[in-house]
């Protein structure tokens, strides 16, 4: 019986001690509970994050070299212009008169001296002539004049023995001397009259000369103006009946571009740096140029500056008036090797700049956290943008939307 009692002591429940424990193991639970929650609402807002961030490319800024091309062949500037002539003249007679011949036509190439037109000549042929028969007339005056002064000569020099020996008197030497300095006089008249002739008969050869209009240098004739029977003048006159030009001249060697560039960007073109050119008419065509030239005046209603750029090799369908594109071009010098030496090259998409601008923004990745950054640019084509100052060399940038990111803001990388 005892051991029944022992039995049913050690199955029995103590009351007391069970909502003590009870309440202990709730108090865990609740806590658990708790830290679950926070952990699944930490990696929810992480993916949400990680979701919500845009997506960024990555470009990775590989170094300049100073001596190569990799910055002397990118343009720094782009400019529009036309191909014009330095050296191109309207020929014209010097004299007015009616064309009589013409030798000419758009196209031909003429040389320096070469004849172009001439002009009636007949009214120049009789004027020439009588200059020349004023000049013999002169000359037969002079020798009368010279005739009578020797013949004198001897006449004055006897009167002067007598007046001196007193066979005559004073009044009959100065009467021999008056007559003596006058034949003189006669002389010199007669030697400043063929002077005069002479001097008629020169300007009577050029005229004549002139009615023969020669090409003042080496070049293309563009334009005819004036035909066969037309009064030709070089001051207009006569009204709207009288050519003033017979043809207009090109020195095709003196070919250059003009061009107007924005006076904020003026300063990054210098005289002699290498430029690259593109004719309208050949788009495929690129001619290689240098600038001659930064004409030192301003157009104050375009805010411009004109650039003369000229080619480094000549070719027959380089034509007046053609338009061109130019593309300056930097060179890897003294002034600017350091830069270029310590400068990076980026793609441009990876660059946020205006046209033109000297200075950019760009977006440095640091594991998936962005830094903003501003950057000194230098030459740019289509393949990359140099970045002389403000970007190391391995340094990783992003590439994507701009108006999406921003300093410290996180990304998501799509592609390394």
């Amino acid at each position: 019986m005892s051991d029944k009692s022992e039995l049913l002591r050690q199955l029995r429940i103590e009351r007391d001690d069970r909502p003590a424990q009870t309440a202990s193991s709730r108090r865990w639970w609740w806590v658990a509970g708790v830290i679950l929650l926070l952990i699944a609402a930490g990696a929810a807002s992480y993916v949400w994050l990680r979701s919500a961030a845009p997506a960024v490319k990555v470009a990775v800024a590989k170094p300049l070299s100073s001596g190569a091309g990799a910055q002397s062949g990118a343009s720094i500037l782009d400019a529009s212009g036309y191909v014009v002539a330095r050296r191109q003249a309207t020929v014209s007679a010097k004299i007015t008169g009616k064309l009589e011949q013409l030798f000419i036509e758009e196209g031909v190439h003429v040389k320096e001296g070469d004849v172009v037109a001439t002009l009636d000549n007949r009214n120049a042929t009789a004027n020439l002539l009588q200059a020349r028969a004023g000049v013999q007339q002169a000359q037969s005056t002079l020798l009368q004049a010279k005739a009578a002064a020797a013949d004198i000569t001897p006449i004055y020099e006897r009167d002067r023995k007598l007046a001196a020996a007193g066979v005559i008197s004073a009044t009959a030497l100065e009467q021999s001397k008056a007559n003596y300095d006058a034949k003189q006089t006669d002389v010199g008249v007669a030697e400043g009259n063929l002077a005069v002739r002479r001097a008629a008969l020169a300007i009577a050869q050029r005229d004549l000369d002139d009615t023969v209009v020669r090409a003042p240098f080496t070049g293309v004739v563009t334009t005819k103006n004036a035909q066969p029977g037309e009064i030709v003048s070089p001051l207009s006159a006569g009204g709207g009946f009288t050519r003033s030009g017979i043809c207009t001249l090109v020195d095709m060697d003196s070919l250059e571009v003009e061009v107007d560039v924005s006076e904020n960007f003026i300063g990054r073109v210098r005289a002699n740096e290498p430029a690259t050119l593109k004719l309208n008419a050949y788009p495929d065509w690129q001619i290689p140029a240098y600038v001659i030239a930064v004409v030192p005046t301003a157009d104050r209603s375009k805010a411009t500056v004109k650039v003369r750029v000229g080619f480094k090799s000549r070719d027959p369908r380089i034509l007046p008036e053609m338009g061109a594109r130019v593309s300056f071009l930097s060179r890897a010098d003294a002034s600017n090797g350091a830069a270029s030496a310590g400068g990076v090259s980026l793609p441009p998409e990876a660059v946020q700049a205006s046209a033109g601008a000297a200075t950019g923004i760009v977006y440095v990745l640091h594991d998936d956290t962005l830094e903003r950054r501003e950057v000194k640019l230098g030459a740019r084509d289509a393949q990359s943008q140099a970045v002389l100052a403000g970007l190391a060399a391995g340094e990783r940038v992003a590439i994507g939307d701009f108006t999406k990111l921003s300093d410290g803001a996180h990304v998501k990388v799509v592609d390394r």
